[in-house]
């Protein structure tokens, strides 16, 4: 059953919303974001930083400010504008600089971006390292390579961007192939989804090589499609213009990705993120095993993964909310394409924090609620703004659980750390007046490592908490 409803100023799912108010939310337009106005492109974003520039006949290098290589000596790739001395030469931004502290000893190689606050991002600590086209065959093998052995990286068996024995491409399943400053190549996203691939690029430096790694993953994967979702609020922030768009090959008609059995339908064009939620592919795994016989409410449900697997776990009914009626005309098809039972299944269009007051007012219950919400909080910035949104949505759902329920609650803000998400939730419960124990934390599948050194890598966290009966 499809409930629609007048639309509402809300967000789609899991946006990145740069430097706007969460609640200033507008519908997904269903048009590639290539085809929609971009008022920044080509401009030197707003908050650029004024760096200190040196020689400009100097060979070209970035100096730091004394004290300031801490960061770079416990191999933190990021290099933030406050921390440099100044820039020698004349470099324009993606080029490749040495950085050095202040008595001029070599600390890494990396990527320059002068309209961004963090002005450079490490491609290597080896002096004698040359970052060329044979140094990114080198990273993106070594991360294909990675993916391999870990258990289950491309659902249904399948080990991650391995030929298809049908001959070319790649067989049916999803994985992050590439995570960015994880693998070693900051700003570079690679997702696969089947046989097409899908690229996203976040910063000047891994800008500059784009052809490059799009050949190598050619000619070591053999998709059909690389597709280009360099489109995100980010490059605003990097002084890059957005981009969508095939990169090589053709992309087919339809993109499916096939998990644990499940079939769902990626719009890699105009979805959310690349297409598709891979890193929550663990926990709606765990979702499947909590939701036999319970009344299942799902916020925020894109596409419909959660409330797929809820379904085929044995929900006594699902409730499906999310504010963009293209996300939910897709979930419902992937609901006929799996044959579960569709009787058990209600879509409803609607901003979540509206919808979750009504059923609050309505005395509505369950038994199991999944928030997995938009990114409120890109930067630690915006992080007391979204904490009053995360709040709110989590008291309206400890009140919508019965005695005994289940919440699983969920975070991709990389503004939010774990230990403030937990607070969160912590007053939350005490304003709901209800006692909840932890009983899962979560986390991103084992696709999207996280570099000991880069905890920021870390972007999802989430809980699964029972309220005392």
């Amino acid at each position: 059953m499809t409930s629609q409803k007048t639309k509402s100023p809300s967000t789609p799912h899991r946006p990145s919303q740069g430097n706007r108010d969460f609640r200033n939310r507008t519908q997904r337009s269903g048009k590639p974001p290539s085809d929609q106005k971009n008022t920044e492109q080509n401009n030197t974003p707003r908050g650029a930083p004024q760096l200190p520039i040196g020689s400009a006949t100097a060979q070209p290098g970035i100096l730091l400010k004394a004290g300031r290589e801490k960061s770079l000596l416990r191999r933190h790739p990021w290099i933030f504008s406050g921390a440099i001395e100044r820039v020698d030469g004349a470099p324009i931004s993606g080029d490749t600089l040495p950085v050095r502290s202040a008595q001029g000893e070599f600390l890494a190689w990396a990527a320059y971006n002068a309209n961004s606050q963090i002005t450079a991002r490490v491609w290597s600590w080896r002096e004698e390292e040359s970052i060329d086209a044979a140094f990114f065959r080198r990273k993106i093998s070594n991360a294909l390579a990675a993916r391999n052995p870990l258990p289950n990286p491309s659902p249904g068996g399948r080990r991650a961007c391995l030929p298809s024995p049908h001959g070319g491409g790649i067989e049916g399943g999803g994985a992050r192939l590439i995570h960015g400053e994880s693998d070693g190549l900051p700003g570079l996203i690679v997702d696969q989804y089947g046989d097409v691939l899908v690229m996203q690029i976040g910063s000047a430096g891994a800008e500059r090589w784009r052809d490059t790694c799009a050949d190598i993953l050619q000619e070591l994967c053999k998709p059909v499609c690389i597709y280009e979702r360099s489109d995100s609020d980010s490059r605003g922030l990097e002084g890059l213009e957005l981009r969508n768009g095939v990169l090589r090959g053709m992309l087919p008609d339809t993109v499916e990705v096939i998990e644990n059995g499940l079939r769902f339908s990626v719009d890699v064009a105009a979805g959310q993120k690349t297409g598709f939620y891979l890193d929550q592919r663990d926990n709606r795994a765990l979702t499947e095993t909590l939701a036999r016989d319970k009344d299942v409410l799902n916020c925020f449900c894109y596409t419909g993964g959660f409330s797929l697997y809820a379904l085929r776990g044995g929900a006594k009914s699902v409730l499906s909310i999310d504010a963009s009626g293209d996300a939910l005309h897709i979930a419902a098809e992937n609901l006929t394409r799996n044959s579960l039972d569709e009787s058990r299944a209600e879509w409803l269009e609607a901003d979540v924090f509206h919808a979750l007051r009504t059923l609050r007012d309505q005395n509505k219950k369950f038994d199991l609620i999944i928030l997995d919400p938009p990114k409120f909080a890109p930067t630690a910035a915006f992080a007391e703004k979204a904490a009053r949104g995360y709040k709110d949505i989590n008291l309206l759902a400890f009140k919508l659980l019965r005695p005994g329920g289940l919440l699983c609650t969920y975070s991709c803000s990389g503004g939010i750390s774990a230990d403030l998400f937990q607070k969160i939730i912590a007053g939350a419960a005490l304003d709901a007046g209800v006692d909840a124990q932890i009983v899962h934390h979560l986390h991103a599948s084992a696709d999207h490592p996280v570099l000991l050194s880069f905890p920021e890598g870390a972007y999802l966290k989430g809980l699964v908490l029972r309220v005392a009966g």
